[in-house]
Formats: C-alpha cells, sequence, structure tokens
C-alpha cells in the first residue's frame, strides 16, 4: 500500500549541487595527494554516491565494478591488505544488506582499514520500494566485531570524519549517509565532530532526543516546537553508534531522566537498542523511548511524504515526545 500522495514535488535523485552534500568524492580528492594509498571503488554508482569526483582527478585509483557489489566489496578487502585505504560507496540497500557476508568475512573478521559508505540510507529511496530502503543495516553492520558504525548529520559532518577516518583511524567503517538533501546543522570549519564523540548542539533538562544521521536536524526542528510549549529538550548528535560514546548518555539519563532516540531505521538493533543495552546496564532509573520504523517494512512514496507519516520530520518527532512525557 502507497501512502498517499499530495502535489509536492521531491525527485528521487538531488541535483548535482544538492548531492555533492555527500562530499565523499569530494573530499577523497582533496586527501588524494597527500594521500596516494586511498582508492574508490563504486558498483555503477559514482554519480549517485559522488565518488565521480575522485575518479576525475585521479582515473588511475577510481574503480567501478558495475553491478557487482559483492565482488567490489571483497576487492576492498584485497587492496586493503596491501596497504591501500580503500573507500567502497553504493546504495546502502545494495551495501549494507547484499554484501553482508563479504563485509563479515573478507573486511571484519581480518579488521581491514576499508571504508564502507552507504548512500541512500532508510526510507531515502522513496518509490523505489522495500528492495530499496535500508532500515536494517544499522543492526547488522553494528553486530560485526571490529567494525565502527558512523551515521552523519550532514556533509560538513561526513567531510571531517572522513578526514579523521584516513588520518588516525584503524579498523573497517560504515559511514551511513542519506541522499545529499540533508539539511546543513554544521558550518564549514567548526570542530567537534570526532569518531566515537556525540556532540550535544542543544541543552535542556526536562528530556533528551539522542539521534543519528538526517534525524539530527528534525530533533533540533522538535526541540524548537517543544520550546514554544515549555519543554526544554536536549539533542545529541549520536553520529558514532558504535562504539557509542557511553558518558553522553548516561550524563543525559542523570540529568534529564528521559531519554527519546530518533532515528531513519527499524527501532530493533539500531540507535534505540544501542541507547538501552547501555541504559539497562547502568542501573540509572531513567524513561526511554525508540523511535524510528516500528518494526515493519516502510511504505511506499516520495521520501517527504514517508517522513511524515513516520512522524519523523520536526513536527513528528515534537508530537511523539509530547505524548511520552505525558505518560
Amino acid at each position: 500500500m502507497a501512502v498517499q500522495l499530495q502535489s509536492e514535488s521531491w525527485e528521487l535523485f538531488g541535483s548535482l549541487k544538492l548531492a555533492k552534500q555527500l562530499t565523499a568524492g569530494e573530499t577523497l580528492a582533496r586527501l588524494g595527494d597527500e594521500h596516494p594509498e586511498i582508492v574508490a571503488l563504486c558498483a555503477d554508482l559514482g554519480y549517485p554516491t559522488r565518488l565521480a569526483d575522485f575518479g576525475k582527478k585521479f582515473p588511475d585509483r577510481f574503480f567501478d565494478f558495475g553491478i557487482a557489489e559483492k565482488n567490489m566489496v571483497s576487492a576492498a578487502a584485497g587492496l586493503a591488505a596491501t596497504g591501500k585505504i580503500p573507500f567502497v560507496a553504493t546504495y546502502a540497500s545494495f551495501l549494507g544488506l547484499l554484501c553482508c557476508e563479504q563485509i563479515r568475512t573478507d573486511v571484519a573478521y581480518p579488521n581491514l582499514n576499508v571504508r564502507l559508505i552507504g548512500t541512500h540510507t532508510g526510507i531515502a529511496m522513496g518509490f523505489y520500494g522495500s528492495s530499496h530502503h535500508a532500515t536494517e543495516d544499522i543492526a547488522i553492520l553494528r553486530s560485526m566485531a571490529n567494525m565502527a558504525v558512523i551515521s552523519p548529520a550532514d556533509g560538513v559532518a561526513f567531510a571531517q570524519m572522513i578526514e579523521e577516518s584516513v588520518a588516525s583511524y584503524a579498523g573497517p567503517i560504515y559511514f551511513r549517509v542519506s541522499r545529499g538533501r540533508e539539511e546543513t546543522v554544521y558550518t564549514e570549519g567548526r570542530p567537534g565532530n570526532k569518531i566515537g564523540k556525540a556532540n550535544v548542539l542543544r541543552e535542556g533538562r526536562d528530556i533528551t532526543i539522542i539521534a543519528c544521521g538526517i534525524e539530527v536536524k528534525a530533533s533540533l526542528d522538535a526541540a524548537e516546537f517543544l520550546a514554544n510549549q515549555g519543554i526544554q529538550a536536549r539533542v545529541i548528535d549520536m553520529h558514532t553508534i558504535k562504539p557509542l560514546d557511553l558518558d553522553a548518555v548516561l550524563e543525559a539519563a542523570r540529568e534529564t531522566g528521559a531519554i527519546v532516540t530518533v532515528e531513519e531505521h527499524n527501532i530493533l538493533g539500531g540507535l534505540g537498542g544501542a541507547v538501552a543495552e547501555v541504559l539497562m546496564e547502568s542501573g540509572i532509573s531513567c524513561k526511554f523511548k525508540r523511535h524510528g520504523i516500528m518494526d515493519q517494512y516502510a511504505l511506499i512514496g516520495k521520501p517527504y511524504h514517508l517522513y511524515k507519516h513516520y512522524k519523523l520530520d520536526g513536527n513528528g518527532i515534537a508530537s511523539v515526545v509530547n505524548d511520552f512525557l505525558s505518560r
């Protein structure tokens, strides 16, 4: 069953200007001169993932495997074993789900420096339907030993963490990014996006909203709506889901006594599950709710309407928080 649509237009693929917020190719092209070990691999999706930007500058270090994603991941593992830092990008539904075995056995088990970039995550593919929606990838990837899982809020945060991953991080990483249409949360040059360290973007004492990815901006919008109702919500950008910033979670639990997690993902096994595990082991008394896709396959429709339907926009999140606090 498809969501009833209104007249707003939201094209499946953004303009190139908007898509460049994905930043992977542009950032890697900038780093490529200083780091000859960087190579890029795609699977017939160089332009939607923006890795083509790197390929234009370094064609001899850019490899397009066509629609052979599993081979691409295994080849990346081989390149990493020779000292390269491969950046592998395709849609999250193909990378995190289709290539699960290759990621586990070829990349995570030998603990190789492969950077996996799953784009167009969650329900961002809209009309392409369940085969192209990716609402299970966090749960799958964070269950793999050695694998870091990062879901940046916008292109600026993504670029900062790509740079850190090249400069100082050892081991495999799964970057979970949207389609390049996300609104800006961070400004250029602003510090603070460090792997494993959450960012408190708004202070509040009544409740904490912990979000990742595209839902960070939506949570900030929700906090504005809640403030108009006299509710002061703390907003945390938990961009690194593994390793999770335990201190940020425990501090929020102690100081606000209530936490809602928000993610464009199944509520089972994702950000909400990670935070719940920490709270259960902490012994801290804290009201808690997971908000996201409620253990179902998402409907088919334009992303704008899907986010609204699942209450993953600012108004929707604010209503969820209100209902939660009123109980």
